[in-house]
């Protein structure tokens, strides 16, 4: 396993973490959740990940300090938003 999906909704926690989407989403829409659910690799901070895949380059130097390496999160990130457990821009 390279990845989980992480699914985070209204709290400030993360309230599923799952080894597949397919997974992931059956319990989003059994419990009708809205929220977002993102693939995270494993073994590797999300600045590190998005410096090594070209998605973030520090431009100041509190860019690469401590406090803003521990709040850092990626848009780039593998991403879907569900509402009321549904996902309304997939196509599937």
């Amino acid at each position: 396993m390279n990845e989980v999906w992480i699914f985070m909704g209204d709290g400030p926690h993360p309230s599923g973490v799952f080894s597949t989407r397919p997974l992931a989403e059956e319990w989003i829409t059994r419990h009708g959740l809205d929220g977002t659910l993102t693939k995270y690799p494993l073994d590797i901070g999300i600045y590190e990940w998005a410096l090594a895949s070209g998605a973030f380059k520090p431009r100041r130097p509190d860019q690469s300090g401590a406090k803003f390496v521990g709040s850092f999160s990626s848009a780039n990130l593998e991403h879907y938003h569900y509402e009321q457990g549904r996902c309304p821009n997939d196509p599937s």
